[in-house]
C-alpha cells in the first residue's frame, strides 16, 4: 500500500446538506494515514449549509488541486447548482482526473446534469427520486438501493446512507475489517448490504 494518503475533495455549494458531507468525512477522517480531506467551494472561505452553519472551504473551485476521490453532496442548494452551467462544466472537468467519483443523496443529480453518470447505474434520495431522474435521462437509476457501485462511480441514497457508502468504499480500497473498525470506533451500526433500502418502499418506488 502506498504511504501517501488518498486525497478526498468534498464539493460544497451554497446550502449543501451537512450530513451528506460530514457523515462520510467523519468515517474517512478516522484514518488520517489513509485519507487526506479537503473542502472545495465557490470560493475559499465560508460556505453556508442548508441547516445554517457554514463550512470553511479550503480551496475555491478554480484553484482546487486534483484529488483521488471526489464527493458531491445534495442539499436544497442543488436547485440553483443544477442550472449553473459554469459549475457543472467545472465539476465535469474536475471529476475527469479523479480515480473515484462519489455522491450522497441528490448529489447524484448534479453528477448526472454534468454528464458524469451517462451510461452508469446510480441511485439517490428516494424522496426526491423523480426530480433526480429528470436530470439524468441517460442514467440507469436504481430505485431500491442503499448505495450503487458502477465501475468508479459510487452513489448513495439519502443523507445518512452516505456513511454506509463511505465505509463500503473504505472496505473496497483497503479491507472490510478496517472499515468495520471505523464503524465500531464511531459507534455506528454499518448497513453492509447495499440492497438494504426500506425507504424505496416508503416513498412508493417499489
Amino acid at each position: 500500500m502506498s504511504s501517501t494518503p488518498l486525497r478526498i475533495g468534498a464539493v460544497l455549494f451554497e446550502r449543501f446538506e451537512l450530513l451528506d458531507v460530514f457523515g462520510p468525512l467523519e468515517m474517512f477522517g478516522v484514518l488520517p494515514d489513509r485519507f487526506e480531506l479537503s473542502l472545495i467551494g465557490p470560493q475559499m472561505g465560508p460556505v453556508a449549509s442548508s441547516q445554517g452553519p457554514r463550512a470553511h472551504a479550503d480551496y475555491a473551485y478554480a484553484d482546487a488541486p486534483p484529488v483521488d476521490i471526489v464527493l458531491v453532496p445534495g442539499g436544497i442548494g442543488r436547485v440553483q447548482a443544477i442550472v449553473d452551467r459554469a459549475f457543472l462544466d467545472w465539476l465535469a472537468g474536475y471529476c475527469a482526473t479523479s480515480q473515484y467519483v462519489t455522491s450522497v443523496c441528490t448529489g447524484s443529480a448534479l453528477l448526472a446534469a454534468a454528464s458524469l453518470l451517462d451510461g452508469y447505474r446510480a441511485t439517490s434520495n428516494k424522496r426526491a427520486f423523480d426530480w433526480v431522474r429528470e436530470h439524468g435521462p441517460r442514467v440507469e437509476w436504481v430505485p431500491e438501493a442503499r448505495w450503487v457501485v458502477d465501475r468508479n462511480r459510487w452513489t448513495s441514497s439519502g443523507v445518512a446512507a452516505g456513511i454506509d457508502m463511505a465505509l463500503a468504499l473504505t472496505a473496497h480500497l483497503f479491507d472490510t475489517d478496517l472499515a468495520q473498525r471505523v464503524a465500531d470506533n464511531t459507534e455506528y451500526e454499518w448497513h453492509v448490504d447495499p440492497h438494504w433500502d426500506p425507504f424505496a418502499a416508503l416513498h412508493g418506488l417499489v
